[in-house]
């Protein structure tokens, strides 16, 4: 069984049919999770592959290539979750311009039907798809019954009273509202990878920091306290700077674990940067001393707010 296609052309992929759920997926909050579960629940019933249908680049950055929108959740992370839930296969569908051009109809009869062989399609509240986004729900039910699936929207989630929605968890994560994006999110808000060499730069001014690179607009920047997984059993305490570091010229995103009281080698280990509090803006100071200071209070008080985590959850 496929796990991972990228491609609307070619043979069919499931003979036996599909459960196809359609949508952005980024983050995967607590809406994602309800309308996967829901298709892997209806997946596993009848007995075929669950199938979770996603767009590479998102639509809304391929519209805004000059200025590309924040986003939560690099594709390697999004596949890796998916999975995780209990889905079978990943569509990872380029978003190009002969997508964009492709009416709602015949993404349903070529992608849908032809190359899935889908007997039912679940997507969120008032999701849209194809040319001028003449695609939803009522074209989905009125298509279904001549080619033969089924289609169905999930109910909003709300947490709270308050729907849950990628928009208002990167408001959040701006605003440093991490335990608000959390509840929304159903997990605290970390970014995942396998850590890379930088320029070393954190090494000569007394803080080394663990790199992971981040190839895409982040919902967020700046400095921030910040737990470590990966690393030992449980999450190692450290300060993280989210940014394009412009105090030494950087222009990538890059984000940059210190790791507090630790010595080793972590280059090639997943670990992930679960995001607990903003400390603090990122800004370009004159000098490297100047950073420096600024670094050792950083670290201060970012030690001060992990231990009063760590005291009240062992309270």
């Amino acid at each position: 069984m496929s796990r991972l296609f990228r491609d609307v052309e070619g043979g069919v992929l499931f003979p036996r049919g599909s459960v196809v759920c359609i949508g952005a997926f980024d983050g995967l909050h607590r809406g994602h999770r309800a309308l996967v579960r829901h298709a892997v629940e209806r997946a596993r019933a009848l007995g075929v592959p669950a199938v979770a249908l996603a767009f590479e680049p998102l639509p809304r950055e391929f519209f805004a290539k000059d200025n590309p929108p924040p986003r939560l959740m690099l594709a390697r992370d999004k596949v890796a979750a998916l999975r995780v839930l209990g889905i079978d296969s990943v569509g990872l569908l380029r978003f190009d311009a002969k997508m964009v051009a492709t009416p709602a109809e015949d993404f349903v009869r070529d992608t849908l039907v032809r190359r899935l062989g889908v007997r039912e399609v679940w997507i969120g509240p008032k999701f849209h798809f194809g040319n001028r986004r003449g695609g939803d729900l009522a074209l989905l039910q009125q298509m279904g019954p001549e080619l033969g699936f089924a289609a169905g929207e999930i109910a909003p989630v709300h947490v709270h009273g308050e729907r849950v929605s990628s928009t208002r968890i990167r408001e959040l994560l701006v605003e440093g509202n991490f335990a608000h994006a959390a509840d929304l999110l159903g997990h605290p808000y970390a970014i995942g990878g396998r850590v890379v060499r930088g320029r070393q730069l954190g090494r000569t001014l007394g803080f080394p920091t663990a790199n992971l690179r981040f190839p895409k607009t982040p919902a967020l920047s700046g400095i921030y306290a910040t737990w470590v997984h990966g690393v030992f059993e449980q999450p190692w305490p450290s300060v993280s700077s989210f940014g394009t570091r412009p105090t030494v010229e950087g222009v990538e995103p890059l984000l940059e674990a210190h790791l507090f009281d630790f010595k080793g080698d972590l280059y090639g280990r997943h670990i992930e940067v679960e995001f607990v509090a903003k400390l603090r803006d990122e800004v370009k100071f004159n000098d490297l001393p100047a950073l420096t200071a600024q670094m050792h209070r950083d670290a201060e008080q970012a030690r001060t707010i992990l231990n009063e985590q760590r005291l009240r959850a062992t309270a």
